[in-house]
């Protein structure tokens, strides 16, 4: 297979790493959630999901 050359700003819109950092902050939100040390951090815990889960969803999308 022939390697194609992507422009820098097409291969920031790649699928590959965007969906990674928004598991990887679909993960700490339920960290941030079953933790039962600060009532802080629980409390921020379903915003970062549902960032996570609405960067996930966002970047589904984007080409592979």
């Amino acid at each position: 297979m022939k390697r194609q050359l992507v422009a820098p700003r097409e291969r920031f819109l790649r699928r590959g790493h965007s969906e990674i950092a928004a598991t990887v902050v679909i993960g700490a939100g339920i960290a941030m959630l079953v933790q039962p040390f600060s009532l802080a951090l629980f409390t921020w815990s379903f915003p970062v999901i549902l960032a996570g889960a609405l960067a996930f969803l966002v970047t589904s999308h984007f080409p592979g």
